[in-house]
């Protein structure tokens, strides 16, 4: 596999390196900023509120032995990554952070950010485990309680049109991102999913809505262009392929890279941070502008809720429109939402008619040539 990259590509790289100079500039300019750890978290709230949203999630394993002095070692490697990252004080973000918000996602987070407590303010989203008319109430009614607790905490008045600016820009923001990751259902596709997804990973530190939507774009056209002058940097023999599962960050260079260098190319990722996080925008006119947001937000696929019905619909249309040719799904140890649906994702692939391989791995760097092996024998057979 050879990635032959637009010089676009490199400026994702340079913003994730320079990203912890702009957020000391924005504290230094006495702005305020808020680490967040998943999907879940409503943006919109904090950029109204005047906060600059940073991920916190733990990608290494370089912290993790830091991490297992207080945590269990039998715990989900993301969560001891991000706490190990906290509690050295090897990560700025976590540093300049001004509140940290958490989510009720999975037990070990919610016991993970109580320790994160002792060390900064810290704020709970309690998220409905469903997506009922019953639960988007709750749901609504929470995020509510928290533009209170935002306002009264920060002194920071969050007014409705404020709202409504960032449902604007925040539309835009995925409009943009799902609009690159679309350029693979092209056949073959335009891009290698490997630095495609380190891209969009990348744009997560440019830390502003017109940067992030102009740098997408102007990829999304280099792309395009390329394309329609007969560039093909992907063979059309390349096995299509869609990931699931887990969030990815972490385990990247031991699962996309292997599938891109043994046959396959990931032409759709249905993680967290892939189409999952950019599809369905909020109506920026809606009655309740609080309530849209939730709804958007509570609509997400994800294995913590039960039933989990809108990732199995999400997965069928994705099989359809990508023209898989296999779906991988990775699930990172002790992560029991995915390990125990991946049963139903396995169900749902034979029913359709699409291989399945499932992966369970760490951060560490141990099982690196099983991994590889194994998904080397999955493409041989599409």
């Amino acid at each position: 596999m050879e990635h032959s990259l637009p010089k676009a590509f490199e400026e994702f790289g340079e913003a994730r390196r320079s990203g912890f100079l702009k957020v000391k500039a924005v504290k230094d300019a006495g702005g305020l900023v808020a680490g967040t750890f998943c999907t879940f978290t409503p943006l919109e709230i904090l950029d109204a509120a005047g906060f600059l949203p940073v991920s916190l999630c733990g990608m290494s394993d370089e912290t993790i032995p830091a991490a297992e002095r207080d945590l269990p070692k039998n715990l989900c490697p993301l969560i001891k990554s991000s706490y190990g990252f906290a509690v050295s004080d090897k990560c700025p973000y976590t540093y300049f952070a001004d509140l940290i918000v958490g989510e009720t996602t999975c037990d070990g987070k919610k016991k993970m950010y109580e320790l994160l407590g002792e060390m900064k303010k810290v704020y709970i989203l309690h998220l409905p485990q469903g997506q009922t008319r019953e639960a988007l109430d709750a749901w609504t009614g929470e995020l509510r309680r928290f533009i209170a607790w935002l306002e009264e905490t920060f002194s920071r008045p969050i007014t409705e049109e404020s709202l409504r600016r960032a449902v604007r820009e925040r539309n835009r923001v995925r409009q943009v991102r799902r609009e690159l990751l679309e350029l693979q259902k092209a056949r073959p596709p335009m891009a290698w999913g490997y630095p495609l997804y380190k891209a969009l990973d990348g744009a997560g530190f440019l830390f502003s809505a017109e940067a992030v939507c102009e740098k997408i774009s102007a990829l999304t056209s280099d792309l395009s262009r390329a394309y329609a002058r007969g560039e093909r940097p992907v063979s059309g023999d390349a096995r299509r392929i869609l990931v699931t599962g887990c969030p990815i960050g972490g385990v990247l260079d031991k699962t996309v890279k292997p599938i891109e260098e043994h046959g396959g190319v990931v032409v759709c990722f249905e993680n967290c941070t892939g189409l999952k996080a950019v599809l369905g925008g909020i109506d920026p006119d809606a009655p309740d502008i609080v309530r849209a947001i939730a709804e958007r937000y509570l609509d997400i696929g994800c294995a913590v809720m039960t039933p989990d019905v809108r990732r199995e619909e999400l997965l069928r249309e994705l099989v359809k429109e990508y023209k898989i040719d296999g779906v991988v799904e990775v699930c990172l140890q002790a992560c029991t939402p995915y390990t125990v649906e991946s049963f139903s994702v396995r169900r749902l692939m034979k029913q359709l008619g699409v291989p399945y391989l499932g992966l369970e791995t760490d951060y560490s760097g141990l099982d690196l040539g099983q991994l590889s092996t194994r998904i080397e024998a999955f493409l041989e057979i599409l």
